[in-house]
């Protein structure tokens, strides 16, 4: 009981922490619909919505890459692919020179890279082009590398499974799915706090009501093993992908996957978790020296422990490797030895 009433009074003053911070911050205590996770983390608010995740989908006003290329063309596989900007609007149009198809953008999934989800006849499809940052251009999508369309609707894309559909608008959304169902008329595009502080919308509620409320937990607290399940949830772990097979250079870009076959990979070792190396609150930082103090955090500064060099572990331990059949460039995260010329280990 005792215990009980520390931990309600630990959270009573976390709350009331936080009113009284933004009080001092704003020069006034904040109303109830005022308060927001910014309130008392403001740095992580302003920086997480221009990320990646933050954005997650790019609706028709925005689509940059399409706005900067407002004409893109492609043959393959016998049928050409043309994906033109008029007016505020992208179109996407597959024919093979007899019959046309053409669909509106609603939703382009990515930031850099771009996957449009297409509307048919009332189902969703992925389309079997998209476009990529590398080329400045459209090419194959990923994963459909081995399709072989036999009409302008397989041309189109890949019809989607209500499951695949409810998952691709779970991970790059907000509010878009709602016991399972889409619900497209509540979606907004990105990842917002909840999404990954679970608890954090009851704790702000609780807060605006100057009231003790339950702390999300902190994901600091996690080893690693936990946390590549937690982020694998739309970034895949390693037990959905031995499920469904993908094996092969495809699976590069699975990096919970990847890393948990890495021989350093220790489940209990929080230097060796995601966050170890990626703050999610900010976008991906692509300098491979600003990891060594990652990798020292394990290996050590007091010996020698690569004979080749003492910076950039990345850049050898971490292989850049293009998809088969794609423009698309991961590093992967096996951490590894590498020999030139060996096979891509699975």
């Amino acid at each position: 009981m005792a215990d009980g009433h520390r931990e309600a009074g630990r959270r009573w003053l976390a709350a009331a922490t936080c009113v009284a911070l933004a009080g001092a911050v704003e020069g006034a205590p904040p109303r109830p619909g005022q308060v927001t996770c910014a309130t008392c983390h403001r740095a992580e608010a302003q920086s997480q919505p221009k990320t990646a995740m933050g954005i997650g989908i790019e609706l028709p006003p925005n689509q940059e890459p399409l706005q900067a290329h407002p004409k893109l063309t492609l043959e393959a596989n016998g049928y050409r692919y043309a994906i033109e900007r008029k007016n505020g609007v992208s179109a996407y149009t597959v024919s093979d020179g007899s019959g046309t198809l053409t669909l509106p953008v609603r939703y382009a999934f990515g930031v850099y890279n771009l996957t449009f989800v297409l509307e048919y006849q009332g189902r969703f499809y992925e389309s079997l082009v998209s476009y990529y940052q590398g080329i400045e251009g459209i090419g194959v999508t990923m994963g459909d590398e081995g399709v072989r369309p036999g009409n302008l609707t397989e041309a189109m894309g890949r019809l989607l499974s209500d499951q695949e559909i409810s998952a691709c608008f779970t991970c790059h959304g907000t509010d878009g799915v709602s016991q399972g169902k889409l619900a497209l008329g509540s979606l907004k595009p990105g990842l917002n706090c909840e999404h990954c502080h679970r608890g954090a919308d009851t704790h702000m509620q609780a807060i605006a009501a100057g009231k003790p409320g339950p702390v999300p937990r902190k994901l600091g607290e996690m080893a690693a093993e936990e946390m590549s399940i937690f982020c694998g949830e739309c970034h895949r772990t390693w037990e959905s992908v031995v499920g469904l097979r993908v094996f092969g250079e495809k699976n590069v870009r699975f990096q919970p996957y990847r890393l948990a076959n890495s021989q350093c990979f220790l489940g209990d070792d929080k230097r060796i978790r995601c966050t170890a190396c990626h703050d999610p609150h900010v976008d991906l930082v692509r300098d491979d020296a600003s990891y060594d103090r990652a990798c020292l955090s394990c290996h050590g500064v007091t010996q020698k422990t690569c004979p080749v060099a003492d910076k950039d572990c990345a850049r050898c331990h971490m292989p850049k490797v293009q998809l088969p059949g794609t423009p698309a460039v991961f590093t992967d995260h096996k951490i590894r030895v590498v020999h030139a010329g060996d096979p891509y280990p699975r």
